[in-house]
């Protein structure tokens, strides 16, 4: 099962790192990920290793200062160059399958991204998996004070203690300046999120402090998808694709999947 990587340039000349899995034969479909904040997407081993066997081509992307690309750590002057990177690899995955539907799943920080992107260029896509993302609510509660992200990401402990120990993981503070951007791009989908049409999958782990639960049921609601679905795990924590019932969760995408395709 053949694996590549490779990089594209993106805004300001940035180069941005990508990986893909291709299947024996031909793809059944396209899984175009878009990872979460401060990780990257070599920390989507479960997906791939679920998906890639039942013939779907998996593309993933390190967002600009993530990961193996360029670009000062986690920082980001506007959304729009997350959004803009999105459609150049969007264009590279289309020249390399011409003919497959093409579905973006995103997660978190991914999420929102995916989302934004689906505003934009939503006829482009088969439809919109999300993980973990949503938009405002005021059902969402603060995060407990200290609580660091890491503990909130899965009930595994050897996940965390992965999370905490990967060297392309970025553990510092977010940078000046990257909070209003993305307050930004937050306050841009909550107010255009009505726009969306195309067939989405909203996935979250109920349970999860950051608030996943109440924020992907705002979505659903907000969404004029004709076909929408909601799917939430009662005692799931943010990761819902590396905690312990993840086949459980890529058996339900798989069949939100085989629907469509």
């Amino acid at each position: 099962m053949p694996h590549r990587d490779g990089s594209f340039e993106g805004m300001k000349r940035y180069k941005i790192y990508y990986q893909r899995w291709l299947p024996e034969g031909a793809p059944r479909a396209v899984l175009l990920v878009a990872h979460g904040f401060a990780e990257h997407s070599g920390r989507y081993q479960n997906l791939v290793d679920y998906f890639q066997p039942l013939d779907y081509a998996i593309y993933a992307l390190d967002h600009r200062g993530h990961g193996k690309s360029d670009g000062e750590r986690v920082q980001v002057d506007s959304y729009t160059e997350y959004v803009s990177d999105l459609k150049t690899f969007f264009d590279l995955v289309r020249k390399e399958n011409a003919f497959e539907d093409v579905y973006l799943v995103g997660h978190s920080m991914g999420a929102t991204i995916a989302t934004a992107y689906a505003l934009q260029y939503q006829d482009e896509l088969a439809g919109l998996i999300l993980s973990g993302g949503g938009i405002a609510s005021d059902k969402v509660q603060p995060r407990p004070a200290g609580l660091e992200l890491a503990d909130t990401l899965s009930r595994d402990p050897e996940v965390v203690a992965a999370y905490r120990n990967d060297p392309l993981v970025y553990h510092g503070p977010p940078p000046t300046g990257r909070d209003s951007a993305m307050a930004q791009m937050r306050e841009h989908l909550t107010a255009e999120a009505g726009k969306i049409r195309l067939p989405i999958l909203i996935m979250a782990g109920a349970a999860s402090p950051l608030g996943d639960g109440p924020r992907s049921e705002a979505l659903f609601e907000a969404v004029s998808s004709p076909d929408k679905t909601l799917k939430l795990y009662p005692d799931l924590l943010h990761e819902i694709f590396n905690e312990p019932e993840w086949p459980d969760v890529m058996a339900d995408m798989a069949a939100w999947l085989e629907k469509r395709i």
